[in-house]
């Protein structure tokens, strides 16, 4: 046995590596800490229709559902974003509940921001819900009675990396899986989540661009972001300066060469070739 060999077993080497595999082992098992909870995936109709909630071991679960590619594909880039119930003094909403903001009776901080019209209570019930921003629709159904109808919406920005808005508690739902939406267009309404809350748009945005519907309220945050510090982030102009959304403009547009992001030169280049066309078919006519 070489030398090499002694010291790879010497006691104070297999004691670190038992110490390290106890580490792992116990991180796993949720011993000393907190257990992540399980992942379900909402892919199909038959896991959305599944309890959200705790389930009969009372084990807290994260549930996904997985974009196509297609749908990944896609995504349009956001370039401007804005309240999904208005702005705070023009649409008379208020934010009832922020954004970690504490909660112990419903099991730790709130995961999202609660939109709510200042009169309150079901005041506000049926009143639309806007699309934050250009985006496609990657979730809209009822995974369980206590979430009530959810939206989200996966929008890329100017970077490249993509967000999803998760609208929640909804009366009904206005768009289809796989439908590209612009900004301040109505995608429902607001609802109580079949009466287990007053009347309310439980508001979420998430970096990634997997729909992840887990508990309203818990420590784990994951990839949740602060709605309100996020959409003043993105909002892109003034508030007193709207804009209106050039999604659906873009998508009506017939000609081929329309949809193409051409260069400067490229495009005077092609405005030649066209106008080079018509005029050969004047002279052989």
């Amino acid at each position: 046995m070489s030398a090499r060999s002694i010291r790879w077993f010497h006691p104070l080497t297999v004691g670190l590596i038992l110490v390290g595999g106890a580490m792992i082992l116990a991180f796993y098992l949720g011993i000393g800490g907190r257990k992540l909870p399980a992942v379900e995936n909402l892919a199909t109709f038959q896991t959305a229709d599944a309890p959200l909630f705790l389930p009969a071991d009372g084990t807290p679960r994260h549930r996904v559902t997985l974009a196509s590619a297609w749908d990944l594909a896609r995504i349009p880039t956001a370039v401007r974003f804005d309240s999904p119930m208005g702005a705070a003094n023009g649409a008379l909403t208020y934010n009832a509940q922020k954004f970690r903001e504490p909660n112990d009776k419903r099991g730790g901080p709130h995961l999202g921001d609660d939109l709510n019209g200042i009169g309150g209570m079901n005041t506000d019930l049926g009143d639309p819900v806007h699309a934050v921003a250009d985006g496609v629709v990657l979730y809209a159904a009822e995974p369980s009675a206590g979430w009530g109808n959810i939206v989200v919406l996966a929008h890329r920005l100017t970077d490249e990396r993509v967000l999803t808005s998760m609208y929640a508690h909804l009366d009904g739902i206005d768009v289809a899986v796989g439908t590209l939406v612009q900004r301040g267009a109505r995608i429902g309404s607001v609802g109580t989540a079949n009466g287990y809350y007053p009347a309310h748009l439980h508001f979420e945005i998430r970096e990634g661009d997997a729909p992840d519907i887990g508990p309203g309220y818990g420590e784990a945050v994951l990839n949740r972001l602060d709605p309100s510090a996020t959409l003043a982030s993105l909002r892109g102009a003034p508030d007193d300066a709207p804009a209106p959304a050039m999604l659906s403009e873009a998508l009506s547009r017939s000609q081929p060469w329309n949809l193409l992001e051409l260069s400067p030169e490229d495009a005077a280049r092609l405005g030649e070739i066209l106008d080079t066309g018509k005029d050969d078919g004047a002279e052989e006519r």
